[in-house]
């Protein structure tokens, strides 16, 4: 019964950071104003700068209840990357 057990943390872990990663892939597109943007679009070669940074950040701060710094966003420059960050420093979205 054990590895049954290891499988279900690790299938939680897996169904949280695709919902954030969801999340980051909506606000990028939304902010960006580029519906097809993929979890691994790159920010800067999307056309972001730091005004839309701060919208991805306040816009991610809504949803977390907490400060996310904008150079989270400079540093993880994909939803997918940036997922992962919010996820292992601020839990479940």
């Amino acid at each position: 019964m054990t590895p049954n057990t290891a499988t279900a943390p690790a299938a939680a872990t897996t169904a949280t950071a695709v919902s954030t990663v969801e999340l980051l892939v909506e606000i990028f597109r939304d902010v960006l104003g580029l519906p097809d943007l993929t979890e691994h679009t790159d920010f800067y070669e999307a056309g972001g700068d730091s005004l839309t940074a701060f919208q991805i950040t306040g816009r991610l701060q809504e949803h977390l209840g907490a400060d996310v710094p904008v150079s989270l966003v400079f540093a993880y420059p994909t939803p997918l990357d940036l997922a992962e960050v919010v996820d292992a420093d601020y839990g479940v979205v």
